[in-house]
């Protein structure tokens, strides 16, 4: 009787990847390139924020490639429910906007890595292989530059009031939002004015915004 060759091992599984990008160029040609790698396999592309973590639980990602700035949510609070609801996909922030306040709090809310939109995509790729392995990727300038800046001077209640008075809403109007008083409003404002240095409370908000406080 011949013996049976012995069966060949099977190829590793590819990465599956979830990607999270509101602009459908740009996350076309994330998924194509991605796709183009012969270990990763995009299995999900979500637009908005409150897309995201139902994705997740559907397709069961290895990695979780997040823009921060979505539609009705953002990547910061889809990777901190990630963390909690899908804790096997790790979570790599992506995005345009490399400000130090955000990388603080993509770390804060469990992603494992942050990079900027304008790196090759042979780095994008090897970013996601290293997160997976259980490394933290950190853009090194941005990492410097958030250990010089310091963490944010503003409370969690400040940054509240101060992201419902966008779009023109009156004292009154947030503090039927928030459920608080009128005076509180005011003396949260008052507060998060001082603690950015600037003149009014569209320009507190124009500065956290730009420091990614918010």
């Amino acid at each position: 009787m011949t013996a049976e060759a012995p069966a060949e091992d099977e190829a590793p599984r590819p990465v599956r990847i979830l990607l999270a990008e509101d602009q459908g160029m740009m996350r076309g040609a994330l998924a194509l390139l991605l796709g183009m790698e012969e270990d990763m396999e995009v299995v999900a592309q979500v637009s908005a924020g409150d897309e995201i973590v139902g994705a997740a639980l559907t397709h069961r990602p290895d990695v979780a490639l997040l823009d921060i700035e979505l539609p009705r949510g953002n990547g910061l609070d889809a990777a901190a429910e990630l963390r909690e609801r899908v804790p096997s996909c790790r979570v790599l922030i992506l995005t345009t906007f490399g400000r130090p306040g955000y990388l603080r709090r993509a770390m804060e809310a469990g992603a494992a890595g942050f990079l900027v939109k304008d790196g090759p995509v042979e780095e994008l790729a090897g970013a996601v292989r290293r997160v997976l392995a259980g490394e933290t990727v950190v853009d090194p300038a941005l990492a410097a530059a958030a250990l010089s800046a310091g963490p944010s001077p503003l409370t969690a209640r400040e940054c509240d009031v101060l992201r419902a008075s966008a779009d023109g809403a009156t004292v009154a109007d947030i503090a039927a939002a928030l459920h608080l008083s009128e005076s509180t409003v005011r003396n949260y404002l008052s507060a998060a004015i001082g603690k950015t240095s600037t003149r009014n409370r569209a320009e507190a908000l124009r500065e956290a915004r730009h420091q990614g406080w918010l």
